[in-house]
């Protein structure tokens, strides 16, 4: 018997073209695996050529479609489209209210919705307006730049449209993904996501194609469906942009106009194009990748004292990262400056997490950050000390991110739970690690990290990554050197030794 399908309501004005609103939903949620369950707001005529009509429906059939899907078929996820009336948006209100409630760790996503990419409009400024209840009970927000100033009245130029959608996230709490496809400059096309976590950018070289009808509602929609599969905000974001990148790239025409996105079933997300991704303040990717490493990852401890360390070290283990935390700085620079010493003397590759100007202070071989660690470190200077470079992942977003610094090995993880820290992420797990390895390939090397146990070793081996970094596994062991010994022997008969 199959699993179970994810169910994802889609709120959305019925196209009779085929190719965007409720039409365009329904294939997209089917397509990333979801299960589609629909409420129709508006039955509009329309074709390639634009709209006829729009005929909302009304307040009692909205009510009993909404109802019948609560009674039976309860959503993980909301697509909420076209608003054809105030009193659809005022009803809509007090559902979500109760709705959070009643199913938590629900996802909203709001497109909202006032032009069709022809031109014509599919709502009045009044509706419009009162679309501003809805926003604070809402996960995230699609507008793209007219949208944008219908939304906030702010003019066009980018500065004042990046003000407006932080201000409007700042007012709301709502995060606010800002779609680029009106820019008609330049070689990209660059969506913006502002949240909790900061300005996101997210780049696709720019495709000559006249047949956009429904992206947005691709776009939210596809964000509605991954998140009811369990991926992030961030992460859901990215899938999305990447399955409206696809789908523009096979769209086709349906008559004498605008033709409409191909939205083709997706089996593996690691298949997709993802956006180059990066953080308004992060660093400007470098010109060359930074050094690689000398010997292959293999199984890497990761310990919080010198201790073991050196234990460690002795025992053989050529890669392992040194993790310190709430030491005042004089220690923590006697600590990595002999950490440094000791995998000089062992010829080994001492990582230092975190402390990247103490590491490059004392000429460590390598040093590890984090995603936060990103935008304050120094990324130049660590280059040009010869420094390696390993970057924690969590995540599509993450991975992307890091790829575009050509580290000299990418971290993923956490992939089962784990004891050691706390997680703002949730456990990726095989399948998702074997994903973002796919997605990374051969260019850099890889490292599973989080929660990884004895038995865990054959199928992480089998996602491809090209070492396992472990903590407890081996720091909790009776003996931690006969540990990594008895983790190394396997991991080498389960690799041949390979990098």
């Amino acid at each position: 018997m199959s699993e179970p399908r994810a169910i994802v309501w889609s709120i959305a004005g019925s196209d009779s073209g085929g190719g965007a609103g409720i039409q365009a939903d329904a294939l997209t949620i089917t397509a990333l695996g979801g299960h589609a369950a629909t409420v129709i707001t508006s039955v509009t005529a329309q074709n390639s050529l634009g709209l006829v009509m729009a005929d909302p429906v009304s307040l009692a059939a909205f009510h009993a479609q909404l109802m019948a899907l609560a009674d039976d078929l309860p959503p993980v996820a909301i697509k909420i489209g076209l608003l054809a009336s105030v009193d659809q948006i005022s009803h809509l209100v007090r559902s979500l209210l109760v709705w959070r409630e009643r199913w938590p760790g629900l996802a909203v996503v709001l497109d909202p919705v006032a032009i069709a990419t022809s031109g014509d409009a599919l709502t009045d400024r009044a509706v419009y307006a009162s679309l501003h209840r809805l926003l604070p009970l809402v996960d995230l927000v699609t507008p793209n730049k007219p949208e944008l100033s219908w939304l906030t009245g702010c003019g066009g130029e980018p500065v004042a449209q990046q003000e407006a959608a932080q201000k409007l996230h700042r007012d709301t709490g709502t995060a606010i993904l800002l779609k680029g496809g009106h820019d008609t400059v330049g070689e990209e096309v660059t969506d913006q996501l502002f949240d909790h976590s900061g300005h996101w950018r997210l780049r696709q070289p720019r495709l000559s194609t006249p047949h956009t009808h429904g992206t947005g509602c691709t776009l939210s929609s596809a964000w509605a469906t991954a998140r009811a599969l369990g991926y992030d905000l961030m992460d859901a974001v990215a899938i999305a942009n990447a399955f409206v990148y696809r789908g523009l790239k096979q769209a086709y025409a349906t008559g004498q106009g605008a033709g409409t996105l191909a939205r083709a079933p997706v089996t593996d997300l690691s298949s997709l194009e993802f956006a180059d991704i990066d953080r308004e303040r992060d660093a400007p990717a470098p010109a060359k990748p930074f050094p690689g490493l000398t010997r292959p990852l293999g199984i890497y401890p990761v310990v919080s004292d010198l201790t073991q360390l050196q234990a460690l070290l002795a025992a053989g283990a050529s890669t392992l990262q040194l993790r310190l935390k709430s030491l005042d700085t004089e220690r923590l620079a006697t600590q990595i400056n002999r950490a440094v010493e000791l995998g000089e003397r062992y010829q080994a590759q001492v990582f230092i997490n975190d402390h990247w100007a103490l590491a490059l202070e004392f000429g460590a071989y390598g040093v590890h950050l984090g995603q936060e660690d990103l935008a304050g470190a120094d990324l130049v200077a660590i280059q040009r000390g010869g420094l390696r470079l390993g970057v924690s992942t969590h995540g599509f977003a993450e991975v992307r991110r890091a790829q575009r610094l050509l580290p000299s090995y990418i971290a993923l993880g956490h992939v089962f739970e784990t004891e050691t820290k706390v997680m703002s992420s949730q456990p990726q797990g095989l399948d998702r690690l074997a994903q973002y390895q796919r997605l990374i390939g051969s260019q850099c090397p890889t490292v599973a990290i989080g929660g990884i146990k004895a038995r865990h070793l054959d199928a992480v081996a089998a996602c491809g990554v090209s070492g396992v970094a472990m903590v407890t596994a081996i720091t909790e062991a009776e003996s931690p050197p006969q540990a990594w010994r008895d983790l190394d022997r396997h991991w080498q008969a389960l690799t041949g030794g390979a990098a």
